[in-house]
């Protein structure tokens, strides 16, 4: 089978769990011997050969066609005055000043330029590049034929999926990595959520990275359920890494590691921290990660008077992520509403016992880590005080974690995506 498939990173090149995703799901694809011609707005040259990648910004489009007309006229375009990422909080969606449909004669003419540079960030100028990138990928599916179907990952790439649908008429598989309820809570934004719905309502099926996420598809979006079925997220290797990096400090460490952001749940993290540091001063908090809500937490744990045994390390990535996981005795995912959630299954791999929340889709699948409400700081205090002086409970996590990885490989995942694949060509 031949997959178009649209997406908005690809490693190395990442800004969170999505590119991460995107890559394991194509290489277990690979594994398959399924075929994948991925597009990407940019392309940076040191993507590994995984696929057959197309390069949005080398694209050249005619608009002499009729149907690329009416398929502007049919997309949302937003005019950002701050760099966004692809899963904000609600307060930088706060940033965004305007929203409209917009026909070709009042937007900027440069996106009507028969080559548009994708700028492969997220910064000021998104929305308009999505729309673009719409407007590309129904010239690739119309100038390509060697695909039966169309798989487009997130609100990002929704609307290229949905222009190359119509364009080609073949059927789409609209991916959800994350809703905007999951980042903002009830504050949702409002064209961000007609878009996801959109997508979801032109889909032929919608794949949800869990069950969660699935029940918020339903219950949010009005996708009915046979519609929708739930894909878990995996590791690329289920092999425990053994790292010889050694932490430069005597006392037990543990870390929060991801978008300093509403939906992580960060505040929980350091009021946790603070009943944690009043039972026992010999650890260390770390947050490693970047987000709106940094200042705050780093207000707040001043106001707490911990600053001496609390560290913002600012985003992490490559060795200086697995160095962290090396160093940390427990690792805490306090997620509020988390659609899967990879990292838990990486600090497993380091041999780092795991507290997740129960409001998170890796949940689902991780049953060796200890489990908590996310607004309930004093069992998530509770779990890391266990798992830090309590050696057996630790080692236990340790031991059983390990032997769980071995069944959440992507190679299992791409697996059952084919049969996805296979139900939608034949309905």
């Amino acid at each position: 089978m031949r997959v178009l498939m649209f997406g908005w990173e690809f490693p190395p090149h990442i800004s969170g769990g999505l590119g991460t995703a995107c890559y394991g799901l194509v290489k277990g694809m690979v594994h398959h011997n399924q075929e994948v011609i991925f597009v990407v707005p940019k392309l940076w040259g040191d993507e590994e050969e995984l696929a057959d990648f197309v390069n949005a910004s080398d694209i050249t489009i005619d608009y002499r066609e009729k149907k690329f007309k009416s398929i502007w006229k049919n997309l949302t375009y937003l005019e950002v005055s701050s760099f966004l990422v692809p899963y904000l909080g609600p307060e930088e969606y706060q940033k965004f000043t305007d929203y409209a449909i917009h026909d070709r004669t009042d937007v900027d003419e440069s996106i009507f330029t028969t080559k548009y540079e994708f700028s492969g960030k997220y910064g000021k100028n998104l929305m308009e590049e999505v729309s673009r990138y719409a407007l590309t990928a129904a010239q690739i599916a119309r100038d390509r034929d060697d695909y039966e179907i169309i798989h487009a990952h997130d609100w990002l790439s929704f609307p290229a999926g949905i222009a190359a649908k119509e364009i080609s008429g073949k059927p789409l598989v609209a991916h959800v990595h994350a809703t905007e309820y999951d980042r903002s809570g009830e504050s949702v934004n409002k064209p961000v959520f007609e878009i996801e719905k959109a997508g979801m309502e032109a889909a032929d099926h919608v794949v949800a990275v869990s069950q969660l996420t699935k029940n918020t598809i339903i219950r949010r979006y009005g996708i009915p359920a046979e519609k929708v079925s739930v894909l878990h997220n995996a590791v690329l290797d289920a092999s425990i890494i053994k790292s010889k990096y050694v932490k430069k400090v005597p006392e037990k460490i543990v870390t929060f590691l991801g978008r300093i952001t509403f939906q992580k749940g960060p505040e929980y993290f350091v009021e946790a921290a603070k009943k944690v540091l009043d039972r026992d001063e010999n650890v260390r908090f770390v947050m490693a990660g970047s987000g709106d809500l940094l200042n705050r937490m780093i207000d707040r744990v001043a106001e707490l008077r911990m600053g001496h045994k609390f560290h913002f390390t600012g985003f992490l990535k490559g060795e200086d992520v697995d160095h962290m996981y090396a160093i940390s005795d427990v690792y805490i995912m306090p997620s509020v509403s988390e659609p899967f959630g990879i990292a838990p299954l990486e600090a497993v791999r380091h041999n780092t016992p795991t507290v997740i929340s129960k409001q998170s889709g890796v949940a689902e699948v991780l049953q060796n880590a200890i489990k908590i409400d996310y607004w309930d700081v004093d069992a998530m205090a509770d779990a890391t005080f266990a798992l830090l002086h309590y050696q057996g409970i630790s080692k236990m996590f340790k031991e059983l974690g390990s032997e769980e990885l071995k069944n959440l490989k992507w190679e299992h995942v791409a697996a059952r995506l084919v049969k996805i694949y296979e139900k939608t060509l034949a309905q």
